[in-house]
């Protein structure tokens, strides 16, 4: 057990997940190399398909490129946390954009796939959301995920995340986000309480 006490949520979070082998950081921009390949590897390419949130079936294409990555890293309402292992190894990563009306937006949750399964993601995502609540007064997080995704929804609804009826479109068009695979791709938009 480590000797620091954690004072909040979001210090007992970065606890647990240091005490598993992963140190958390805000991302810089010494980082963007490491994170367009960890969300990358997460979602695109056949390399991803190890893993269980791939959506190279769905999509073609990259998922991040430097610009994106940059643009995201340059925003003054959000932040990227990223958990890098004992080895330095970029594992997994989440963006959060602050609150609009104490809704908070978490999106780009990537885990290396040689690293899902071990409980990182899970750890981020409680991170997370504690960091739009302590942090910013979030009531909620939002989130929007592929409609088609099914295993993935599921996924969020046990933790808590519930469907709010809302869709929208997938922008087709527009590479930088990948190349569809099929013309019925929408998002479909989940919703959490925080408190």
């Amino acid at each position: 057990m480590s000797s620091h006490t954690p004072v909040t949520m979001v210090d007992a979070h970065e606890l647990i997940l240091r005490e598993t082998g992963y140190e958390v950081a805000e991302l810089t921009s010494a980082d963007i190399a490491d994170y367009v390949a960890l969300v990358s590897s997460a979602y695109r390419g056949e390399g991803s398909k190890q893993g269980w949130t791939t959506e190279a079936d769905l999509l073609g294409g990259q998922r991040l490129d430097v610009q994106m990555a940059e643009d995201m890293l340059a925003e003054a309402d959000s932040v990227i946390l990223l958990a890098r292992d004992a080895e330095g190894r970029a594992v997994a990563s989440v963006y959060l954009r602050e609150p609009t009306d104490g809704e908070a937006y978490l999106g780009v949750l990537a885990v290396s796939p040689l690293g899902q399964g071990q409980g990182v993601g899970s750890a981020l995502i409680n991170l997370a959301e504690a960091w739009a609540a302590e942090r910013w007064g979030a009531h909620s997080m939002r989130m929007s995920v592929i409609g088609k995704r099914a295993e993935l929804i599921a996924y969020y609804e046990r933790r808590g995340y519930e469907r709010t009826g809302e869709i929208e479109p997938f922008p087709y068009g527009d590479e930088r986000f990948g190349v569809p695979k099929s013309d019925d791709l929408e998002f479909v938009l989940l919703l959490k309480s925080l408190s």
